[in-house]
Parts: C-alpha cells; structure tokens; sequence
C-alpha cells in the first residue's frame, strides 16, 4: 500500500542535500510505500499511489524523536514538585519516592502507565523515543522494566545506577550494577546510563558502571552537569558515549571538547531537556553555545513524575526557541534527527558500544529525517509553517501523525 501526501505548502526534510538547516522545500510532496518513505519531492512531479491525502498547504515534518525519558514508573510526586515551586531546592533523593511505588505496582500496571504516556507521545507528534530503568533498583525490578519498555519504545537505556537505594552502601551497590542486574537485562536493552552526579555516583563508580556497559557492547549515556559542575561532560566524551544529557553546568572547555567529539563524523551529543530545566528552577542548558562551537545537540523531554512529568516535544521546542536562544529550525532539527542521532536511530554506526550498540536485535529504518530509505514516521502541522511551533507556544498544533507508514493520529 502505497499514500502520497501532497499539498504540503512546506517540508521540513533534515536532508541536507536539500540545503539549509532542515532542508526545507515548499508545494513538496511525499510518498510512504509499506513502513518507508519511497520518493519526496515537488508536488508538481509526485508520482501515483494507492491512496492520496492532501494537507491543504499546511507544514509536514519528522516525527518528533525524544531520546531522554523515564516512563516506566509508578506513583506521583505532585508534593515534592509543590515545594520545589514555593522554593525548595531540587535533589536527586526524591527518586526514592517513585522507587518504592514502582517495586510496589504490578506489571500490568506499570505497562499500562507506559502505554498511556507512550500514547500521548505519539499524539504530540513524536514517533521515536527511548526511555530508561531506573526506578526498580534491584535485579529483578530492573529486568521486568526492561521488558516492559520493550514493548513500546524504540531504544531501550539500563538506568541500574540511578541512585543508591537506601540503606545500601554505594560501592556494593555499584558491585550489583555492574554484575548481576547488567546480565539479566543486558538481552533487553540498547545501552547503558549513569547519573554521575553529587547525590548520586562519583566519577569512579560512573566510569565503573559505564565501562561495564562497553564490554557488553552496550551504547553510553550519562546524566551529567545537571546540579552544578562535576565530571560527567569530562567522562562522557573520554568514553565516547553516545550523549551526555541535562549539561546545565558547562565551561567553556567542555563545551569546545563536545564540539571536538564531531571532527571525525561522529561522536557525544548533547541533549538538553529545557522542561526539567525550568520544572527544577535550574539553569536552562547553554544550547546556543553548543550549537555555535559546533557541537550536536538534541532536544528531549526527560518526562518523568518527578522533574519533568511532560510528554510534549513542542512545549521543549518552543522553550528551547524562546528562551535557548535556538532558532526554530535549530530546535527542530535537535528534536527530530538530533534525537535519532544520541539513539543511533539516524542510519550512521552510533557512537560508542559495540557492534549493535543501536539496537537489542530490533530492525529499524532509519529515522529523524523523511528521506527516499527512512522511516515513514512524518507529523503534520495545523499551521502552514515549523515556525509557529514557537510563535504559537502552547497551542498543540499536530493535526495528523504517520508512523512507520500508518496513519495513527
């Protein structure tokens, strides 16, 4: 079955063969063949198909791809997000909170909360994402999150190091982290994350946890410079991790050492997570230093019950416009292909891990761009431009959504 959507006034594409930023064109057409994309191109010259749908001159873009968020979990933290708004301070111990409700809930009810936010992702507009343990902590809690997140996302991170249960002590715990709970969850997972933070896991538990990940040819992430200064920007890029995410906290050093990882083609992306960022009273992460040394950079939403309970990549876009100091293309392009780049979901070999450092054994197109070989994965805008998507902040402009060549919104 084939569908050609035309009519579209302008197509964001990321190809850059098409030139500019996001390779935009205008009265452009696009043909989904199965679960591809079979030919793009102007309107005028767009080919028959099986089916025909027209956008009325609105905007057409990629699915939004979200490489950063929590979303096997139970419970909820509505208290703690109220102190933190009349001023107290974030710290990373409310994790505890969402541990004690996750070991506590069901399967069924854990894969249903996933499924509710997995849904409201994809209304939003995103057809991608990667989420993480991380709120089980113990062995087998660790491996039915795994297998629970299987079943919906498209990348999936072992978070064993999120935090030092209580009671335990850190390095017995790292001893776990990288011995037994790594090899249950090791066949149901993409790669490996630490939040190498204070409150959380020094740099020497970090690099023990992160290289245990290597050697089992998993993909590296870090939680790192999120509270403050500290060492996970340093580690992350010495490792050759895939990205390092929340980076609130740069120097200029680390900002230059980000954009140097790119000099070979490849290297450490930088997510920022603007909703976390202002959800904690933080600092919003420096993006437009990032993006002007050279360094790439991904958009995601952290979503999480705790810092960052949002699944809206356009609210993050808008932010990340508004108050970053991206330009709108700049932002969408992090939040669509700079997001399948940290996942090595964009086609190329991913940074770090090992030979399927992209995947547990899953096939995949490529996704991030729409391009004649990637992913059938498009959203449609009720606006006739990408540029509303900040000049509108607030107002949810997706009107139609393809995944994998289904029309599921």
């Amino acid at each position: 079955m084939s569908t050609l959507v035309t009519g579209i006034g302008e197509l964001t594409t990321n190809d850059e063969a098409r030139g500019g930023t996001t390779g935009r064109m205008r009265d452009a057409a696009v043909v989904l063949e199965g679960d591809a994309i079979a030919w793009v191109g102007a309107a005028s010259d767009a080919p028959a198909a099986d089916e025909r749908v027209d956008v009325g001159g609105r905007a057409v873009l990629p699915g939004w791809v979200d490489s950063h968020t929590h979303l096997v979990f139970a419970g909820d933290r509505t208290a703690e997000f109220e102190a933190r708004m009349a001023g107290e301070p974030y710290a990373a111990g409310g994790i505890a909170t969402t541990v004690a409700a996750t070991r506590a809930a069901s399967d069924d009810a854990l894969a249903a909360n996933l499924d509710r936010l997995a849904d409201e992702l994809l209304r939003g507009g995103t057809t991608a994402f990667e989420t993480k343990t991380g709120y089980g902590l113990t062995v087998d809690d660790e491996l039915r999150s795994a297998r629970i997140a299987g079943t919906r996302a498209d990348a999936v991170t072992y978070l064993g190091a999120h935090l030092v249960p209580e009671g335990a002590d850190a390095d017995a715990y790292v001893d776990l982290v990288v011995g037994d709970m790594l090899e249950a969850v090791v066949p149901h997972v993409d790669a490996i994350d630490v939040f190498c933070e204070r409150g959380a896991f020094d740099e020497a538990q970090s690099r023990r946890v992160l290289e245990a990940g290597r050697a089992r040819g998993l993909a590296l992430r870090v939680h790192g410079n999120q509270l403050g200064p500290g060492p996970g920007v340093r580690l992350a890029v010495e490792l050759g991790a895939a990205s390092v995410d929340h980076v609130a906290f740069l120097d200029d050093d680390e900002v230059r050492m980000l954009a140097d990882t790119w000099q070979g083609g490849t290297g450490t992306v930088a997510t920022v997570l603007p909703a976390c960022d202002l959800s904690t009273r933080m600092p919003l992460a420096p993006a437009r230093r990032l993006v002007d040394a050279g360094a790439v950079v991904a958009i995601a939403t952290n979503c999480n019950p705790g810092t960052s309970y949002t699944t809206s990549m356009a609210f993050c876009v808008a932010t990340a416009v508004l108050q970053m100091g991206l330009t709108v293309e700049e932002a969408v392009r992090a939040a669509t292909l700079g997001g399948a780049v940290a996942l090595g979901l964009d086609g190329a070999k991913p940074a770090g891990g090992g030979p399927d450092a992209s995947g547990a054994g899953r096939a995949r197109l490529p996704v991030g761009r729409i391009r004649p070989g990637a992913r059938a994965d498009l959203q449609v805008l009720d606006a006739p431009s990408i540029t509303h998507l900040a000049y509108r902040p607030g107002v949810p402009l997706t009107s139609a959504v393809w995944r994998a060549g289904a029309r599921v919104v």
